[in-house]
């Protein structure tokens, strides 16, 4: 079994007012054991078009996996549109009911046991998950060499049916191969001129091994995988593959072994025995976010700041007036002053500032929208830097900024010899 299909049920999705997280985390965690997704639908809560959608799906593969539509009420049309289409009937499983009534025991919400009674019954050929999270199981269903998994809609319930239970499942039963992924991050090298300086590398890469070029802010991931029986080979195969592109690269490479930019900093500052501090406006706290995303962060980041109001750039970074008057808020110099500020007022070896423009509407000022300067302190060496992206709406503005700051950061972290 190397691929399967992706159903994502509800209105809500369909809509846009829910994003399906749900195919991304299933994506990558079929990866791990060899399975590919080919082809991701999402469908409204209907039970002919559940029904005409697994038709679908099951000409692509033998593997499909639903997410959403069930419930505990007894219009659940997703279990109906499974059970119309295996011939099946529903009947009362007393095994599940019963873990459904421990949980609700123990959360102290017995009360609306008989609300959800009807989660206990289940197809009659369908195999249990049992849902330690929530009060809709997994049920799996294998007919004629094709496999159906019906998963909740809920994210956090999702994640460890999957992880804990679907895939070592999966892995057992079907034995699949093992993958094995490297993520190399180049900066500053144009994804077009990037794929011809590799042409020839790319083009004699091993049969079990694939290759993805994936762009995020001015930085490139070169995601490599390589598939097989033995983990440990694979490990070695992938540095030597690696190995064959440093010189091709060099400087460009900051990063052989990360994917986030955040992580690929934690590792950077933990080395290298750094401390970490934010002053922030026009990123609105973006920046801290990132950086504490990352378990262990506290080892490192001391503390951040939001000065979005000019006077409060003034009060709490003692950024002066005087030069906000002269330069305006959005200038190279305020920047400057901010990071300065933000390093003395948390005693760190780093601090980042950020100053710009995320529109729709300008400043006090009249700052053109999509304008951004951010300084990079780190001890007595600093570098400002300003962008131009009024093509970016609002929250791509402060994730982009955010992300570029941090990749600069670790570019002079290694440029510098910091």
């Amino acid at each position: 079994m190397k691929n399967a299909v992706l159903i994502t049920i509800g209105n809500e999705v369909l809509s846009g007012t829910t994003v399906d997280t749900n195919s991304n985390f299933i994506a990558k965690e079929l990866s791990k054991i060899g399975i590919s997704v080919s082809q991701i639908f999402t469908i409204s809560d209907e039970i002919e078009i559940i029904k005409n959608t697994l038709q679908s799906a099951f000409q692509l593969t033998d593997l499909v996996i639903t997410t959403g539509g069930l419930g505990p009420t007894k219009d659940d049309k997703t279990k109906k549109a499974f059970c119309e289409f295996f011939n099946d009937e529903i009947v009362y499983d007393e095994e599940t009911f019963q873990h459904l009534k421990t949980r609700l025991e123990r959360i102290g919400r017995l009360e609306i046991i008989e609300r959800n009674r009807e989660q206990a019954m289940i197809l009659s050929k369908a195999k249990v998950f049992q849902n330690h999270n929530g009060t809709a199981p997994s049920l799996m269903v294998e007919d004629n060499g094709k496999i159906a998994i019906c998963l909740p809609g809920v994210p956090y319930e999702v994640k460890p049916l999957v992880k804990d239970q679907i895939i070592p499942y999966l892995q057992k039963e079907f034995e699949s191969n093992f993958l094995k992924i490297r993520t190399v991050s180049v900066v500053n090298y144009p994804e077009s001129l990037l794929s011809d300086a590799l042409e020839e590398w790319e083009l004699n890469l091993p049969e079990n091994f694939s290759l993805s070029y994936l762009p995020i802010a001015n930085r490139v991931k070169l995601k490599l995988t390589a598939s097989g029986k033995d983990l440990d080979a694979l490990e070695i195969q992938l540095e030597e593959e690696i190995s064959k592109i440093r010189p091709l690269l060099k400087a460009h490479i900051i990063s052989e072994n990360g994917d986030k930019i955040e992580e690929i900093l934690h590792d950077f500052l933990i080395s290298r025995n750094l401390s970490i501090s934010t002053a922030e406006s026009c990123t609105g706290g973006e920046l801290s976010h990132l950086i504490t995303s990352v378990s262990g962060s506290s080892n490192y980041f001391l503390g951040g700041i939001c000065t979005y109001q000019t006077q409060k750039k003034t009060e709490i970074l003692g950024v002066s007036e005087d030069l906000i008057k002269e330069k305006t808020v959005v200038s190279a110099e305020v920047a400057q002053a901010m990071s300065l500020g933000c390093q003395e007022l948390f005693k760190t070896d780093i601090a980042l500032s950020t100053t710009g423009v995320a529109g729709p509407n300008s400043d006090e000022f009249n700052s053109e929208i999509g304008t951004v300067f951010y300084s990079i302190r780190v001890k007595d060496f600093e570098k400002t830097c300003r962008l131009y992206l009024p093509h970016l709406e609002r929250k791509d503005f402060m994730n982009f900024v955010s992300q570029k700051v941090l990749q600069d950061l670790i570019q002079i972290l290694i440029q510098e010899n910091l």
